[in-house]
């Protein structure tokens, strides 16, 4: 199989046919399709993230067919169509059992291997690590089954990658971590893969307004050209009709909905330093925040305010992701809009240049 490899971080990816095994008990061989460019690769990638296993084929989100099952595998046949899950579950640990399988407590995070330990790709009989347990950035990639998610075979499956990751993380907060009420306005610092969709998610509980905030002019750019949507409102902080670069420096007031200020979530989806100060200036009571930040604990108290992390929009893969499917065939999920550009597997350099400038929205590597 083609795969493009890290070899050394803050070196570019290079091109490889790599030897992939067959799938072992509770593996299946997945042909991919097409595999979403994520932030979390690019900062692998180019050394942002200490400690990462080298070499390494990178990609979180994507989607394909199943080629071949491993023994023990039933949920899945060859032929059915897949997205692919970063986070695999065991079905038997604390956390599965009570629902919260995103925080597998058997996952064996940044390690770049398998549920069991081991790697499946190697090149000139060197193991190659897989990141994120998935490995899209290949032309065909073994995952543990828990990581492969059956679904509706009328669903595009270039669209479906990004379901994977982006889509479920921040329509998962909205939905799934805060449980925002219908009315209640939320703002998005950072519009960028993850935060359209919390954009996104606004829309779907019908929050309004949804104010989105960013530091970089282009990426304020897509949400003006019509990513967000149908539904969503992005407004400046300074109560404009849209989002505006000068916003992170203006004080926002959100509200439960009528007339009562000061009450219901704001969200997080991605950003940096700036989106974090700006993101505490904020004045809304029981405020919810999606990332990390340093800050006084006093307001936090006074104001009965909640920060609260959000770990792959706490998913539940084999509910969730099928349900976001079905939500895209109907009409009210947009996906198509987030796509900026597709790239092959031999430009995954020039797509990372791209998302670290702000050019992005989404961008695909399709096989």
């Amino acid at each position: 199989m083609r795969a493009s490899v890290l070899h050394e971080q803050g070196t570019p990816l290079g091109i490889e046919d790599l030897d992939l095994e067959p799938p072992r008990t509770g593996e299946v061989l997945v042909r991919m399709v097409a595999s979403g460019v994520c932030h979390s690769c690019l900062h692998a990638a180019d050394g942002s993230w200490k400690g990462v296993p080298v070499p390494i084929v990178l990609g979180d989100e994507g989607a394909g067919v199943v080629e071949e099952v491993g023994p023990g595998v039933e949920s899945l046949a060859p032929g059915d169509p897949v997205i692919l899950s970063w986070a695999p579950t065991c079905g038997r640990c604390h956390y599965c059992v009570i629902g919260r399988p995103n925080l597998c407590e058997r996952r064996q995070p940044g390690r770049g291997v398998l549920p069991d330990g081991t790697t499946r790709m190697s090149l000139r009989g060197q193991p190659v690590y897989h990141y994120g347990h998935v490995a899209t950035y290949a032309s065909a990639t073994v995952v543990h089954e828990s990581c492969a998610i059956r679904i509706d075979k009328n669903m595009p499956l270039d669209r479906a990658a990004l379901i994977g990751c982006s889509v479920m993380t921040g329509v998962g907060a909205v939905i799934n971590t805060a449980a925002v009420p219908p009315g209640a306005s939320i703002a998005v610092f950072g519009v960028g893969g993850v935060g359209l969709n919390v954009v996104q998610g606004g829309a779907l509980v019908a929050a309004h307004p949804v104010i989105a905030i960013d530091i970089k002019a282009a990426k304020l750019e897509h949400a003006r050209a019509g990513r967000q949507p149908r539904g969503g409102c992005l407004a400046r902080g300074r109560g404009g009709g849209h989002p505006s670069h000068h916003a992170p420096g203006r004080r926002l007031r959100l509200r439960r909905g009528g007339r009562h200020p000061g009450r219901e979530p704001g969200r997080r989806g991605t950003g940096a330093g700036r989106h974090l100060r700006a993101h505490r200036r904020a004045r809304d009571r029981r405020h919810r925040a999606h990332g990390r930040a340093t800050t006084d604990v006093r307001p936090l108290v006074t104001g009965e305010r909640v920060i609260r992390g959000s770990s792959y929009g706490s998913a539940r893969t084999r509910e969730d992701l099928p349900r976001l499917v079905s939500l895209y065939l109907a009409g009210k999920l947009k996906v198509d809009q987030l796509i900026t550009r597709r790239y092959g597997l031999d430009e995954a350099n020039e797509a990372f240049r791209a998302l670290a400038a702000g050019e992005l929205a989404r961008g695909l590597i399709v096989f």
